[in-house]
């Protein structure tokens, strides 16, 4: 088998191409080819979605880590830490001797300006800081110790610290510029600690980023002997292309999205395998209940009745994954009991269609449904959807997007489409990540609350539970709020993942954890 060099030209260039066309093009066995995505810029804390965890759990550290699967939150850049008993102030204490890519120790400093940066900033992150932490309440009382004093109480604080990324201020303060934090440099370069540093010059968004191993990475490489020591990020666009790629050995692994109707194929070949796992990660349609004719919750409801969840589960899926009808993973707490949600009953959609033009909605114009035209799952279910809704009268238009494209357009009402759809993703494991920061109206704005919903009985709920000391009491607010957000029907929620990845059979010692989706490459070997 024909081994290349993996650089920028050299391979990035012609990826989109080599890989079907050349069934030969392989990695040589330092290297690692990635299928997975990748962000649109390389700022852990300008961007946070699924394809920034790639840079982001290999590029950086974070004060604490998820790791394993279920789900556990470790000691990472910090080995403990303290809370007061009014729950206000918390001190980090971090490990001493951490360097950054470029040499230089990682101090309290950094840690402080890390999260400067991100509530400046107000991206990405921030979100789930910016309600309770003031810059300048975030402070080094000496090297190795870092101090955070919220305004208020906050109960998902520590299970939200993973989300920063602790970067060098050395390398970033020399191209900030008019207070901007350095945002275009750090864009395209490298201000990590991480087990793998960022090659530079060779990234290109969205489609090529190389990375090196970094072997003064504090954690070590004892638990590896082997590790791989070069990462060629190299995303396709089209699933097929991925696959080929995988079954012809030059890519060692797919995104995390493969069809069901391809894992017998890759399992039947004597190069790669499929792994799957159950993803805290729902499957979302937003409705802008800010415009006509979402504004009518007859319409929503027509709309929640006209989706074919079983139908999509089962004939498009494979039958991996699980219904949910609610905007909370189904394994987790807070998730409410017995709750029904919508079932796919055409009967209903048509009364309730009935009632809304009754009331005065227009539903003749067509409906935009805006999905990732990267992703064949998205456009299947589109194009599943509008079908069953032209049974009803609506005319539903599937408009071809990117994530890019559509998180950046759903920070203002005006721009939002009518509809798209998404993934939330488990970024860090508390109810807040998923219902908190979806339905609580002061989040509009965000790609995460872009259907504009507002509910203040939601809103006091939500506050209430946020603020909360012990899960045994927060758990039953948010049970309460899932309720009277699913009646209102402000979205369809339509399943649970179950993660599909075709891996090659010459990658060993992979560790998965829902919180990243299994993109932490230091345990892996060729």
């Amino acid at each position: 088998m024909k081994t290349v060099n993996l650089t920028r030209r050299g391979f990035g260039v012609l990826a989109a191409a080599s890989l079907v066309t050349l069934p030969g093009y392989a990695a040589d066995n330092g290297t690692f080819v990635s299928g997975w995505g990748l962000p649109s810029n390389l700022d852990p804390h300008q961007i946070f979605d699924v394809p920034m965890q790639t840079v982001m759990f290999n590029a950086y550290d974070n004060l604490y880590r998820y790791e394993n699967d279920p789900p556990e939150i470790v000691p990472w850049l910090a080995t403990s830490h303290t809370q007061s008993d009014d729950g206000l102030t918390w001190e980090f204490k971090l490990r001493p001797g951490v360097k950054f890519h470029d040499g230089s120790e990682l101090t309290a400093d950094d840690v402080v300006y890390s999260f400067h940066r991100v509530l400046g900033l107000k991206l990405a992150p921030a979100g789930a800081f910016l309600p309770i932490l003031k810059p300048q309440n975030v402070t080094a009382p000496d090297t190795h110790t870092v101090r955070f004093v919220l305004s208020k109480p906050y109960a998902p604080f520590f299970a939200a610290i993973p989300l920063v990324s602790i970067v060098n201020q050395r390398v970033i303060k020399p191209h900030e510029k008019d207070g901007d934090w350095g945002k275009s440099w750090v864009a395209s370069n490298d201000a990590g600690s991480g087990a793998y540093s960022i090659v530079p010059d060779t990234y290109l968004p969205l489609e090529v980023l190389d990375m090196d191993i970094f072997p003064d990475h504090f954690m070590g490489w004892e638990d590896n002997r082997n590790p791989v020591k070069k990462l060629a990020m190299r995303p396709t666009k089209e699933t097929s292309t991925r696959i080929l790629a995988l079954l012809n050995g030059s890519m060692d692994w797919t995104d995390t999205n493969l069809p069901a109707d391809q894992v017998d194929r890759i399992n039947a070949s004597k190069i790669a395998h499929v792994e799957q796992n159950k993803v805290m990660r729902i499957f979302v349609v937003r409705m802008q209940n800010m415009r006509p004719p979402f504004d009518n919750i007859n319409v929503r409801k027509a709309f929640a009745h006209a989706f074919n969840y079983m139908g999509f589960i089962n004939d498009i899926l494979g039958g991996y994954a699980t219904r949910d009808p609610a905007p909370l993973p189904d394994n987790l707490w807070g998730y409410p009991k017995g709750i029904k949600g919508y079932d796919y009953d055409m009967k209903m959609a048509k009364e309730y269609i009935t009632k809304a033009i009754a009331e005065g909605a227009n539903v003749k114009r067509p409906i935009e449904l805006h999905v990732q035209s990267e992703n064949d799952q998205s456009v299947q279910a589109a194009q599943m959807f509008q079908s069953d809704l032209a049974d009803i009268g609506i005319n539903l238009k599937v408009v071809p997007d990117t994530w890019a494209n559509m998180t950046t357009n759903v920070v203002k009402p005006e721009s939002c489409p009518d509809m798209w759809v998404h993934w939330v993703s488990a970024y860090f494991v508390d109810p807040e990540n998923w219902v908190g920061q979806m339905y609580d109206s002061q989040f509009h704005g965000t790609w995460k609350a872009s259907s504009y919903y507002t509910n203040p009985k939601v809103d006091a709920l939500l506050r209430k539970a946020r603020i909360g000391r012990d899960q045994a009491d927060r758990a039953p607010l948010y049970e309460e709020a899932i309720r009277l957000i699913v009646a209102d029907c402000p979205d369809i929620w339509i399943y649970n993942s179950m993660q599909l990845q075709g891996i090659a059979n010459r990658v060993k010692g992979r560790r998965f954890c829902t919180v990243g989706q299994g993109c932490e490459m230091r345990w892996i070997s060729i």
